[in-house]
């Protein structure tokens, strides 16, 4: 019977001392750890990047409520009065109306009737009228005839025959009618304006092996969400958690809703229906406003900027707080220029109101700041930084800068509930009943812990169905 053995492995000590002898776990030229001699081990994670999460944004400027619905509709109010672009038409005094103020196509539902003061103006000029007729030619019906007060007609008036669309101005200021005159035919009424947002799905899911998670690790995990010990698939876990609800927020300012045509809609490649969602940039898009600045690509803020942000603010809602969440390089440019207006004589400068000392450090950083009627309160926006978010984005044409948020609460008339209510310009609503809410779900299913199944692992299942609903998007403007 032969005999065979595998006890052959050199273990005797040596006289000398080779570079084999010393621990270095990461060369493939050592035994790393097989040898006899122990490392120093740190056992505590480093947490290179502090905090990792972006969220946060919409818990600062927003709320979030419950739905019972797969769409959320609300109302908003229109304009009180009425400002109309319109174009010169013929005979000296008749004009077409275009647009409303906000660039809306009118057509024939506009609000002016005869007997109504009108102020015109194209270009420097401006004039008094007075609408004497609708649609005199009798081939259309969005057709006025405007009466000068101060010349034979309005294009004397005006000093204009310009025949572009738009080129006309045209604001309802008043009235005038004769003594013993009839009352008027016709009645404005308020036009009803909705908007509306759908829920999404969203999912994300997290397994380890029955194996692995009764392992212990050497190295001490932390995460957000406060884990900690030495499980390996804690830390994978969390890191899991944390990811989903930054994709959450990420969700809700970039989604964007499908349009016809487009590959998402009918799910092609699945059978299901992908049809998206109105996120707050997009919102900010379609209904509010945008600023690229005053050079392009990564603008430096100025004055000019502000203060043509102020000019459209006027045209709305006039909100006096604001709130601005801006990227490092906007917040920066910010800074210098309301250094530059806060400076004492040539060189000398004055960042802030201070009582200076040697031993004070001096404050290059504003908080915000006061310009005209508005206030601005600066904050940094970590996602437009994090160059694991939209700071990965920082170098192209159309990335943003920042965006500014109204402070406060916006009057809107709440479908569901029949009456009309305070809330934030911003919030989450998120699907939930007396018996599910789907706010934020998670569930375990396997054979760690309590089994459920037959499968040799702990699945970790995560679920949210949300809208963003972004009211008053008109106050809101984008820094692209």
């Amino acid at each position: 019977m032969a005999i065979t053995s595998a006890s052959g492995i050199d273990a005797a000590p040596r006289k000398h001392t080779l570079a084999q002898n010393y621990v270095d776990f990461t060369s493939a030229a050592t035994e790393g750890w097989a040898q006899q001699y122990l490392p120093d081990l740190m056992e505590k994670e480093a947490e290179v990047y502090g905090k990792r999460t972006i969220s946060g944004f919409l818990a600062q400027v927003g709320a979030e409520e419950s739905s019972a619905a797969d769409r959320v509709l609300w109302s908003e109010q229109g304009r009180l009065h009425l400002a109309y672009t319109a174009e010169y038409d013929d005979n000296n005094t008749d004009y077409t109306i275009i647009n409303d103020m906000d660039g809306n196509s009118v057509g024939a539902n506009h609000g002016i009737r005869v007997g109504d003061m009108v102020l015109m103006s194209v270009a420097d000029k401006t004039a008094r009228g007075y609408v004497s007729h609708i649609d005199p030619d009798g081939d259309d019906t969005d057709q006025i005839r405007v009466i000068a007060y101060a010349a034979a007609n309005m294009t004397t008036a005006l000093g204009s025959t310009d025949t572009t669309a738009g080129a006309v101005r045209i604001l309802v200021i008043g009235s005038e009618f004769e003594k013993g005159s009839s009352a008027r035919t016709s009645a404005n009424s308020p036009k009803f304006k909705s908007h509306s947002n759908k829920h999404i799905i969203m999912r994300d899911f997290y397994q380890v092996n029955g194996s692995d998670a009764s392992a212990i690790g050497w190295v001490e995990v932390s995460g957000e969400e406060g884990q900690n010990g030495y499980l390996w698939y804690l830390k994978a876990e969390g890191d899991t958690r944390a990811r989903f609800a930054d994709y959450l927020e990420m969700t809700m300012l970039e989604a964007e809703t499908a349009v016809a045509g487009a590959g998402a809609i009918g799910g092609t490649d699945g059978g299901a229906l992908q049809d998206g969602t109105e996120g707050l940039f997009q919102a900010i898009t379609n209904r509010g406003h945008q600023t690229t600045g005053v050079t392009g690509v990564n603008a430096a803020t100025d004055l000019a900027e502000f203060d043509a942000i102020l000019a459209v603010f006027d045209q709305n809602g006039a909100i006096e707080e604001n709130m601005m969440f801006v990227n490092r390089g906007t917040s920066l440019a910010m800074d210098d220029m309301l250094a530059s207006m806060n400076s004492y004589g040539a060189g000398g400068t004055s960042y802030g109101v201070f009582n200076n000392s040697e031993d004070m450090a001096l404050n290059l950083g504003f908080s915000g700041f006061r310009r005209g009627s508005y206030d601005f309160y600066k904050s940094d926006f970590k996602y437009l930084n994090d160059k694991g978010a939209r700071g990965a984005l920082n170098d192209t044409v159309t990335n943003v800068r920042g965006v500014i948020v109204p402070a406060g609460v916006s009057s809107v008339y709440d479908e569901q509930l029949g009456k009309n209510m305070k809330r934030p310009f911003l919030h989450v609503r998120y699907r939930a009943s007396d018996t599910e809410s789907r706010k934020m779900k998670t569930w375990v299913t396997g054979s760690v812990g309590a089994a459920t199944d037959g499968v040799d692992a702990m699945k970790v299942h995560y679920l949210s169905e949300r809208c963003l609903v972004t009211q008053g998007a008109n106050n809101f403007m984008l820094m692209n």
